[in-house]
């Protein structure tokens, strides 16, 4: 870490300055840093190292005192983030607490955040597979979103650079929604998750259920084992943090790579309140930052900066980078600037149980989840709402037979547990969303946090298209369940909030146009063009694949294109 300079006059300057050290900011400071940039990153949260950093990684169940669970003191102070997908006693620590970190709801949202070095890269899902031509092209043909600036071909070669470094299992299986990458070998499918998936192509042959494209590494490669990483256990505790690093985190692949270059440093606890806009030069110079401890005020400055804060921060510390020149936020003169938030549909499963294959069963414990491809409004409009789905696929074998005649005590009981039951089988969304205006985020006019910094308010909601989704995938999801032979078929809306999807995006969209959109088809602010943003707020529309792939391949593109600028003289 530098010396700290005393009072915000000091200055300290670097080429590069990145907001954030999670999924993209770390792939922001990997790109930089190997092309010869001395970077800054900048964490609000707490350093975190890989391994040193996992305190709960290796625990036994036994071992935690409540088992894994919150109490109920806990959890009446904690409502927001104990909902999160995976919280628990075991990976508290890689989450905020709600009263340290307070915003305002004006409708329901529910914004899960962890801060720390790493970021989200800690916890996330993993599921890495690759938008098509249809997520980029469908939302302006079918008249739901702004034109993409850029295409897929634009992309591919960069899907391919990431996932050789980051290690990403699957399988090509030629399916135009959801294009072949670079893979390794993928996980097997268990028995049941085998014949779902040849009923589903025996009776929709237009319907692919296909391995998992995860984040994981089933088979090391030179690049994996060059950065300290084996392969995946299949011990499914992923967001403890992995001592093996075998799927990928910014703390075990792209920020050690970063640092091995000499060019990289990480100043954790620095909460970010605006960038620095000089109104002579027409571009940005720096960036004030709030000790996350003391609350001392610095200012850092460089050529370039990467906003990888996380969409709504990057959105908050943009609305709050004030000038003459941008009275309203960095680069806001159309006014859109946190508007167009969006998000993806999780509201909505399917359960079943699957008799037989009861002289089956499958290894460890897999992390991963088979994927349904997209199968709606691909080459033309044919249902009653825009958009598509992708659809996850898991199925297990239950804890053995209950009916030992004590029910659920005694020593019967117990044993019983210790025996495989039936098979169980889930289907869940993930659909896409359509970006209005009318769902934005705002600063606060008078109520700040802690470091004076304006609270954000979220308005955002679901609309009429995001229930009709939901209903034609609880159908569909229900008949191939039907026909695949399923029993007990359970169709379940859980009514959860936007934001615990925790896939929100847009609100400094990418687009041709400087009317309609903040950033242009290198993800530059149209109007200032040496700030990048890569993270969840650059996205024009959700589209209906896992996002953060693609995060991090607009990163790297952005990133080799800025370096290039950089050398020219231009940035």
């Amino acid at each position: 870490m530098p010396q700290e300079p005393q009072n915000a006059k000091d200055q300290f300057t670097y080429d590069a300055i990145v907001i954030g050290s999670g999924i993209s900011g770390g792939w922001a400071a990997k790109e930089l840093c190997e092309q010869g940039l001395k970077t800054l990153v900048l964490e609000r949260g707490r350093d975190v190292q890989h391994i040193k950093d996992y305190p709960t990684a290796t625990m036994d169940p036994w071992e935690f005192k409540h088992r894994g669970a919150m109490t109920k003191a806990f959890l009446d102070e904690n409502p927001l983030i104990s909902r999160a997908a995976g919280y628990g006693e075991d990976d508290a620590h890689f989450f905020v607490k709600d009263k340290d970190h307070p915003y305002i709801q004006e409708k329901p949202f529910d914004w899960i955040r962890g801060y720390q070095v790493g970021g989200k890269s800690l916890t996330w899902g993993r599921a890495c597979q690759r938008w098509s031509k249809f997520e980029f092209e469908n939302p302006a043909r079918f008249g739901y979103g702004i034109e993409w600036p850029i295409g897929y071909d634009d992309v591919a070669p960069w899907y391919s650079h990431v996932e050789k470094f980051i290690g990403v299992c699957g399988n090509k299986d030629g399916i135009e929604a959801m294009p072949d990458g670079e893979f390794l070998p993928p996980f097997d499918m268990n028995a049941v998750q085998e014949h779902i998936s040849n009923k589903i192509k025996e009776n929709y042959p237009d319907r692919h259920l296909v391995h998992a494209r995860w984040a994981h590494i089933t088979k090391p490669e030179q690049i994996h084992i060059d950065q300290g990483r084996v392969k995946c256990m299949a011990r499914n505790l992923c967001m403890r943090g992995c001592p093996f690093g075998g799927y990928f985190s910014s703390v075990s692949s792209t920020l050690p790579w970063a640092k091995k270059t000499g060019n990289l440093t990480i100043r954790p606890f620095s909460v970010v309140h605006s960038i620095i806009y000089d109104e002579k030069l027409g571009k940005a110079t720096g960036v004030k930052v709030i000790d996350t401890n003391t609350k001392a005020e610095f200012v850092y400055k460089a050529r370039i900066i990467f906003m990888n804060a996380s969409a709504l921060n990057t959105n908050l510390i943009l609305l709050n980078s004030k000038s003459e020149r941008f009275p309203n936020g960095l680069g806001n003169d159309n006014g859109l600037l946190g508007k167009y938030i969006a998000f993806q549909n999780y509201r909505a499963s399917v359960t079943a149980d699957m008799d037989g294959f009861l002289d089956r069963y499958y290894f460890g414990r897999n992390p991963t989840e088979l994927i349904l491809a997209n199968y709606r409004n691909l080459h033309k409009q044919e249902t009653d709402y825009k958009g598509g789905f992708t659809t996850f696929m898991g199925a297990y074998r239950n804890r053995g037979p209950k009916e030992t005649g004590e029910g659920e005590v005694g020593g019967a009981y117990k044993d019983s547990l210790t025996e495989p039951g039936g098979w169980s089988a889930y289907m869940y969304l993930q659909g896409e969303t359509i970006p209005k205006v009318s769902n934005h985020v705002r600063l606060s006019p008078d109520k700040k946090d802690q470091w004076g910094i304006p609270l954000l308010i979220t308005s955002v909601e679901y609309d009429e298209n995001d229930e009709r989704m939901i209903q034609d995938f609880l159908t569909q999801t229900a008949a191939m369940f039907e026909k695949a032979g399923c029993t007990n078929i359970q169709k379940h809306e859980n009514k959860q909030a936007p934001g615990l999807d925790i896939h929100e995006m847009g609100g400094v969209r990418m687009g041709k146009d400087p009317k309609t959109s903040l950033l242009n088809q290198w993800n530059q602010l149209h109007l200032c063009k040496n700030v990048f943003v890569t993270d969840g707020a650059c996205m024009a529309t959700t589209g209906n694949q896992s996002p953060s792939i693609l995060y991090m391949a607009l990163t790297a593109r952005a990133a080799t294109y800025a370096v290039g600028e950089f050398k020219k003289g231009n940035l």
